[in-house]
């Protein structure tokens, strides 16, 4: 296994052990399983309950009039492409219109989408058509389209039915199919579908507000462009848990958005067909006048057939005269138009494509025409006095003003124009001398016929061709899919929040105990001592339940202070034979009292001879330990002696107290002045009468943070062992030791780690197998049963 060494700017820093911090992170493994399990209970759950989403699409392709429109509309592509523009300014424009509340509002009116029906399955509800849904809701009279309704229909055994209304909670009781109900919103009444009845209890039927259902298709409807430029396909979506619902507003959009269109072309011809017929009205009135006046020249002068003599002189008079004709036309045609804007309110259609050679009057004329039909519209759900509508006739007006200044104007220039072309043909007339003022009369009433009737066959002309747009009005949009819902659903995604559910239910848990970890101020293993301070290490101490180690005992406790005492041996050198070992830690509760008393009974089992002395009178423990605390009461201890030095110190020692093998001098009685008493210095006669009868003396000492009771008798020591405790030690404590052993505090010092669980992933681990009891001749299959007991144990 390789290391990590993460190094700052004073140098290295202990080693990462990636072992080691698995191991830390796996004794955990039961808070993985239930994050785990929780959390995909929670996504199954979630799975369970969430209705799916289907996703509803269609495709259209817009057909624009301007498309067929020859040079202009390549030059308008043309410049479109130059300029970068994705998306056509005509499909922009009829997606705002498809995506409009007034279209909006047609759809949700035209299919009931205000009321909705629900059958409810336990927790668990479901929205089914008004034909699919057992009862159906009907409106009687009118009704108040800015409230909700909601309620809770029960069907009782004998068919009646009870009512719940789910925003108060009152119920109505005794309702029968048919019956009228009085609401809030008004009258309605409840109508049984029989087929589908069956096995239904509980039907939920809500009434929405028309603007809150018109903004929730709204918001339901996703229309976009195609990706590719200069494109008229619009795609349309709606995700929706029921799928027959979501084809039904993409069709009844698609079918609204094309009557509305429909209607409003069907307004222009109608109108431009009504001026038309107008026109060809009083047209034909003044050419019969032209006829008969044709007649009455010539039979009053006689006249049957134009001299052939005029026809060369004339020929040039025939090409002004098609000029004169044509300004004439030109300017009658803006006479009529001008008289019909006259005699219009304002606010009327006006008719277009009459034959205006001028293509920004057509263009006036088609802007002002578009205006008016949408005031109409708005007018149908609104009055006059909306700012909107106001605005639109201001705008209208304000086009009005604009189309007779234009036609002012054109007249103007086609008057002027027109008396140019007759200045030419004075001038040609005045080469005709010899025409006979007849044959000139009859010309000029001839022109005036030939005039009107070009009017009227153009009139003709014109009307005939309204007539033929009107009947055979091409498409204005070819439905490439219609509304097709996709067999899976699209949200939620089961495997998505499954797996997401596994990354949380497995983060959750590591953010937890890294959190847990960092702020995690205790020492767990030697790392965290050797980082401060470099004392030597004698070993680390299992957690153990059995406070003693015991005869031909193979536990790991056992093995963790055979190792000790191998490590003390060492320390010692020379003075192995014969040592004194003071055990001692920081604060009370680390052990050094189950140190001092285990080390005794591992030292003893090795043949030595060994005596306990518990010096630490402030708060005695070592017969506790042994489980010998009624010799208390029996046997003088350390604090009797140094009281009364004319004692024999042999008095004071317990010879191998029951099982144990080695001898014990206890504390005593707990005296008042216990540093005063170490101080005398007759305890340094205790600790020279034990090297000379003992190969060794363990005292158990106070601890040093608390009390200077240790640092008193410290001279004496040969070896101290410092007692820390993992998961109980404040790491900012160690500069307590760290002190003693640097500044020489404490003779020959060092660590024993106590209580380190290797469960956990800290420390090393003792025993390479025989930690957990003798398994030497046990088969596999116990061998696993009883580490699997062992952990669950720790």
């Amino acid at each position: 296994m390789s290391n990590i060494k993460a190094n700052n700017s004073k140098g290295g820093e202990p080693e990462i052990d990636l072992k080691q911090l698995a191991e830390q992170y796996a004794y955990y493994w039961r808070w993985f399983v239930y994050s785990v399990v929780f959390f995909v209970s929670i996504a199954v759950f979630y799975l369970w309950y969430t209705i799916p989403q289907y996703k509803t699409e269609a495709k259209i392709l817009l057909v624009s009039e301007d498309k067929a429109g020859g040079e202009l509309s390549g030059l308008a592509e043309l410049s479109s492409l130059t300029s970068g523009s994705v998306t056509p300014a005509f499909v922009a424009d009829q997606i705002d219109i498809l995506k409009s509340r007034r279209l909006a509002r047609k759809v949700v009116e035209r299919n009931g989408l205000v009321v909705s029906y629900f059958l409810k399955q336990g927790i668990k509800q479901h929205e089914v058509l008004a034909d699919e849904s057992p009862v159906r809701l009907t409106f009687l009279g009118n009704v108040d389209k800015s409230k909700s309704l909601a309620y809770s229909m029960k069907l009782e055994n004998e068919g009646d039915i009870t009512l719940t209304d789910l925003e108060d909670g009152q119920e109505i009781n005794d309702v029968k199919f048919g019956q009228q109900i009085k609401t809030k919103i008004g009258v309605i009444v409840l109508n049984q579908n029989i087929r589908k009845m069956s096995g239904v209890k509980v039907v939920q039927i809500y009434v929405s507000p028309l603007e809150a259902k018109v903004d929730e298709v709204r918001n339901s409807l996703l229309i976009t462009p195609n990706n590719e430029k200069q494109s008229y396909i619009v795609n349309f979506s709606v995700t929706n848990p029921l799928r027959e619902k979501a084809a039904i507003i993409i069709n009844s959009l698609i079918n609204v958005y094309n009557e509305d269109v429909t209607e409003d072309k069907s307004k222009v011809t109608k109108a431009t067909s009504t001026f038309i017929n107008k026109r060809l009205s009083l047209i034909g009135e003044d050419l019969s006048k032209a006829d008969r006046k044709v007649e009455d020249f010539k039979t009053t002068n006689r006249l049957i057939d134009v001299e052939s003599e005029t026809e060369m002189n004339l020929k040039n008079l025939t090409e002004i005269d098609r000029q004169v004709l044509d300004a004439q036309t030109q300017l009658k045609l803006a006479t009529y138009l001008s008289e019909s804007i006259m005699e219009n309110d304002g606010l009327q259609l006006l008719p277009t494509n009459v034959g205006f050679q001028d293509v920004s009057i057509e263009k006036s004329l088609t802007e002002y025409n578009r205006l008016v039909l949408e005031r109409e519209d708005l007018l149908k759900n609104s009055t006059e006095r909306n700012p909107v509508v106001q605005s639109l006739t201001e705008n209208i007006q304000e086009y009005r003003k604009n189309l007779n200044s234009s036609l002012s104007n054109y007249k103007s220039a086609l008057e002027l124009s027109l008396s140019v072309v007759q200045g030419k043909k004075n001038e040609i007339q005045g080469r005709i001398s010899s025409v006979p003022s007849q044959e000139l009369g009859f010309r000029d009433i001839s022109r005036q016929q030939q005039i009107v009737e070009s009017i009227y066959l153009f009139l003709l002309q014109k009307r005939e061709e309204n007539e033929i747009k009107a009947t055979a009005t091409p498409d204005i949009l070819k439905i490439i899919d219609s509304a097709t819902s996709s067999d899976k659903p699209v949200a939620p995604r089961k495997s998505v929040i499954l797996l997401l559910a596994l990354i949380l239910g497995s983060i959750l848990p590591i953010a937890a105990l890294y959190l847990k970890f960092l702020f995690d101020n205790k020492i767990h293993s030697r790392r965290d001592i050797e980082g401060v301070f470099a004392a030597p290490i004698l070993g680390e101490v299992p957690s153990s339940k059995d406070p003693i180690v015991h005869d031909n005992d193979r536990s790991s406790l056992a093995e963790a202070f055979r190792i000790l005492r191998t490590n003390i041996s060492f320390m010692l050198g020379a003075k192995r034979n014969s040592a004194i070992i003071f055990v001692t830690s920081t604060t009370s509760g680390e052990g050094k009292s189950f140190v001092s008393t285990n080390l005794a009974r591992i030292l003893s089992m090795s043949g030595k001879r060994v005596l306990l002395v518990g010096a630490d009178i402030r708060s005695p423990k070592v017969l506790d330990y042994l489980g010998l605390s009624h010799l208390q009461h029996t046997n003088v201890g350390i604090t009797q002696y140094l009281i009364n030095p004319d004692m024999d110190i042999d008095n004071i020692i317990i010879k191998k107290p029951a099982q144990y093998q080695f001898d014990v001098i206890y504390s005593g009685y707990v005296a008042p002045n216990p540093a005063e008493l170490l101080m005398n210095g007759h305890f340094d006669d205790v600790l020279q009468y034990g090297k000379e009868h003992y190969d060794y003396v363990l005292v158990d000492t106070a601890p040093v943070s608390l009390v200077t009771d240790t640092l008193l008798i410290a001279h004496n020591a040969d070896l101290t062992v410092y007692v820390a405790r993992a998961n109980y030690l404040d790491k900012r404590l160690l500069n307590v030791p760290k002190e003693l052993f640097e500044e020489g505090k404490l003779k020959n010092m060092a660590v024993v780690l106590n209580d380190v669980d290797f469960a956990k992933g800290y420390g090393y681990g003792y025993g390479y197998g025989y930690g957990y009891g003798d398994m030497g001749n046990q088969s596999l299959r116990k061998r696993l049963r009883k580490l699997f007991k062992r952990k669950q144990e720790l």
